[in-house]
């Protein structure tokens, strides 16, 4: 773990640098709208581009290596890995693109409608790693902010990829909070915590809830050491906090007022 820890703080001291030189940002022309299509746009790289299937890969791949080395130490409580589920072990591109299509954005009666469907594939390299680290006897927590009325398409649809411990003990919905921190304290009460999965920021520790995106980015960089070790992150560029975080999680202001706040940090020259 030291060459992680050394390549940390090669990692931030070159991400200062090149943030010292980030133009400023430029208004775009008003007539330029970036919702609801910019999902679309999103969900039509997330479905087609050899990249992003790479990424996934790359993600997984690596977080086997990292399971073994996991595994090679001992410890006092059977190991736990602990995954967020949309766009970390299903894909929901689908939505994503009918709701642009239709020229709205997301909201929870379609959303509802789509998972009740069960008809999500799955992020690419997904179901062999959470197969291979059950077959290592790690336990696989599913750690989700899908509501408890989406419980049993949620197992139905992890069910039809055969994804191990896809269990109502595994399966941890949004009760009271979106902030999944509690429920990994849950899972931390009887196992070790070795990696956890998402596209979300969120989906790894609570330094990142609810903050501006300013705050946000700088937790971010203060992080670098665990990504790849055991925060293992995703590719999403449809939709998360990072969107949310811009307009200071007001999701009742308007499309066009956020549309609005969105042009306003944009970079142009």
């Amino acid at each position: 773990m030291k060459m992680t820890r050394i390549w940390g703080v090669l990692l931030l001291a070159g991400m200062a640098a090149c943030k010292s030189v980030q133009p400023a940002a430029t208004p775009v022309a008003q007539s330029t709208k970036l919702i609801p299509h910019g999902a679309g746009w999103a969900a039509l790289w997330q479905q087609q581009s050899g990249e992003y299937k790479a990424l996934c890969l790359q993600a997984y791949q690596l977080a086997a290596l990292r399971l073994d080395q996991y595994l090679a130490q001992k410890g006092a409580k059977p190991l736990a890995v602990v995954t967020d589920i949309d766009e970390t072990v299903l894909d929901n591109s689908p939505y994503s693109v009918h709701q642009a299509l239709n020229d709205r954005g997301y909201d929870e009666k379609s959303w509802s409608e789509w998972t009740a469907k069960a008809a999500a594939d799955t992020v690419p390299g997904a179901p062999n790693f959470f197969k291979y680290a059950a077959s290592k006897g790690v336990q696989v927590f599913y750690i989700t902010n899908r509501s408890e009325s989406e419980r049993a398409a949620t197992l139905k649809n992890l069910q039809r990829y055969n994804f191990p411990f896809a269990d109502d003990q595994h399966l941890m919905l949004k009760t009271t909070t979106s902030g999944k921190e509690g429920r990994r304290q849950q899972v931390l009460q009887q196992f070790d915590i070795v990696m956890l999965f998402g596209d979300n920021l969120s989906d790894f520790s609570n330094i990142f809830d609810k903050k501006p995106y300013q705050e946000r980015n700088a937790a971010a960089l203060k992080s670098a050491p665990e990504y790849g070790s055991r925060f293992i992150v995703l590719p999403n560029p449809m939709y998360g906090d990072w969107e949310g975080a811009i307009y200071n999680f007001q999701y009742k202001l308007t499309d066009h007022q956020k549309d609005s706040i969105m042009q306003s940090v944009l970079k142009n020259y």
